[in-house]
């Protein structure tokens, strides 16, 4: 069961992070290097009190991709239209609207995480 309570407050993503269960602190941290890997230029912030990444200068928040731990698994939140176009390469993983759950004992698929970034962040550019 994970924590009780009203979610803290980070003064960072290293502080959000290091309050996460250890296995959880892993993946946050690999996913967290795939995407500024596939984004170098992206901003990390804490919005919505979760890691987010602002993929374009000046992006609002429906322009940021997101990463959150949990007990079992952390998720990622690229946007819905980014689940949209990679829904066949997801359909293993547990989703939600705009988010895919990546479980602590499988691997991170990190091209297909790359990919993902890539395409949020031209779709974005797109409609800039």
């Amino acid at each position: 069961m994970g924590k009780q309570g009203p979610m803290p407050s980070y003064e960072t993503i290293d502080d959000y992070i290091a309050d996460q269960p250890e296995e959880a602190q892993k993946v946050l941290q690999e996913l967290r290097s795939i995407i500024k890997e596939a984004a170098p230029d992206a901003t990390e912030i804490l919005n919505y009190k979760v890691p987010s990444f602002t993929l374009v200068s000046g992006g609002k928040k429906d322009q940021q991709i997101m990463i959150a731990g949990y007990a079992k698994f952390v998720s990622f939140y690229p946007f819905p239209t980014t689940m949209a176009k990679f829904s066949d390469e997801l359909k293993d993983y547990k989703q939600g609207k705009g988010s895919v759950q990546f479980p602590f004992n499988k691997p991170l698929p990190k091209d297909l995480i790359i990919k993902m970034v890539k395409f949020r962040r031209e779709e974005i550019l797109k409609n800039w």
